[in-house]
């Protein structure tokens, strides 16, 4: 791993990038694959936080296969969603979801805890002699200089220090650091609805459907994996002191009521700790760049957690990045306008899929969402149901949307190991 010292608890690298998640990680694997001097930053030690994103769709799947990481991937103890199905006033349910029949090489999305995938990628990237990860080292501002970012502001278990950089990457996530300091306009969309997650032990094999459920008000989304249920309860923007005030017997009463078939799990709800609050934000960043920096992923485009599309899209946004950015940063012509060229062009190609996906999200909060959680049941409009049962191949198109993606990015040939 490459590196050089200016001064005191300093670092020198060509790209530095905020953020140990699944873009961050992604996007230094990719450079560093095309020779690129790559450092990352992440505030903590490890990678074990809950509830982080744990799906993995398809076209990363094939991202994980053409890196050459499939095998150490399908390796890891996992679950796979291949369907949805939503039930329908008869106690029936339709599949309005069909990810077996998409034209992928892997039609199904994967849940793994987001460590395991996270672990996997670092592994791959340490192996890359351009690539260093630093941990515990929170980034706390930017650094400026004639007019134009030059690095980041770090504090880590050896002080305070600063990483000097050609460019900086924000892969920092919607409270992103970088893109607080930096000042760039966000458009903001409201929303009326948080997520409040939480695992329910079983024993029972749940299939490979989420398990959509609503109940006079109470609204939930599981997610079968091994051994319990993960689950997304849904309600009210900024209700996390009711809900807590309620208590925990309350809440257990509320999860088995919404899950029958797992109620002796809510013991394994043992303290309201147990049970974490999402506060749910849609918005993008009207621009993704200043000079020296670049946002992607949910630092520039929060998404909703419906669909679970957030890793998805900012996978997606790290490997178009990647394939633009390596052959600027490795160039000759590094100037100010060679640079707003490049990621100007990142951000008019990831745009479109992040408007789709950020306007399915808005339908989906008012025709599905927020009229369960105001008491209607969780099911669609009786017109869809009568025209999927007639063309159940219309089912595959929703898959698509969340599966896929409307631009979905291939590995570079550079990066590829088969």
């Amino acid at each position: 791993m490459s590196d050089t010292t200016e001064g005191p608890r300093s670092h020198r690298t060509t790209c530095a990038i905020v953020g140990g998640g699944p873009a961050g990680l992604v996007l230094g694997l990719l450079l560093a694959r095309a020779g690129v001097q790559v450092t990352v930053l992440e505030k903590h030690k490890d990678f074990l936080r809950d509830f982080r994103g744990d799906t993995v769709h398809p076209t990363t799947l094939a991202l994980l296969e053409d890196l050459g990481l499939f095998e150490r991937f399908d390796a890891t103890p996992h679950s796979k969603v291949t369907h949805v199905d939503l039930p329908i006033p008869c106690g029936e349910s339709v599949r309005m979801i069909d990810f077996a029949s998409l034209p992928v090489r892997h039609p199904y999305i994967a849940m793994v805890p987001q460590w395991d995938l996270l672990n996997l990628l670092a592994e791959a990237a340490a192996t890359e002699p351009t690539f260093t990860l630093l941990t515990e080292h929170e980034v706390t501002g930017v650094v400026r200089e004639n007019g134009r970012v030059s690095g980041v502001v770090v504090e880590s278990p050896e002080g305070p220090g600063r990483v000097l950089a050609d460019l900086t990457i924000a892969c920092d996530g919607r409270w992103s650091v970088v893109r607080q300091a930096v000042g760039l306009p966000a458009r903001d969309t409201p929303v009326h609805f948080d997520v409040w997650w939480y695992r329910l032990p079983t024993d029972t094999h749940m299939g490979e459907s989420l398990l959509p459920r609503s109940d006079r008000g109470r609204v939930a989304i599981g997610i079968p994996r091994d051994g319990y249920i993960q689950v997304a309860q849904l309600g009210p923007k900024d209700a996390d002191d009711a809900v807590r005030a309620r208590g925990l017997d309350a809440f257990r009463a509320d999860a088995a009521a919404l899950f029958p078939e797992a109620a002796d799990g809510v013991s394994g709800i043992e303290s309201m700790a147990d049970v974490k609050h999402l506060d749910v934000r849609v918005d993008r960043l009207r621009r993704w760049y200043a000079p020296g920096v670049l946002c992607i992923g949910d630092a520039a485009h929060a998404m909703s957690p419906v669909g679970g599309v957030g890793i998805n899209l900012a996978v997606q946004d790290a490997v178009a990045a990647a394939r633009l950015l390596a052959p600027f940063l490795l160039g000759d012509d590094r100037t100010g306008q060679a640079e707003r060229r490049v990621l100007a062009r990142i951000q008019r190609r990831r745009m479109v899929p992040t408007v789709f996906v950020q306007g399915l999200q808005r339908i989906l909060h008012a025709r599905l969402i927020m009229p369960a959680i105001n008491g209607r049941e969780l099911r669609p409009p009786m017109w869809l149901v009568k025209l999927v049962r007639r063309v159940p191949g219309l089912s595959v198109i929703p898959a698509l949307a969340v599966g896929v993606g409307p631009r979905p990015e291939r590995a570079p040939s550079w990066a590829r190991r088969m």
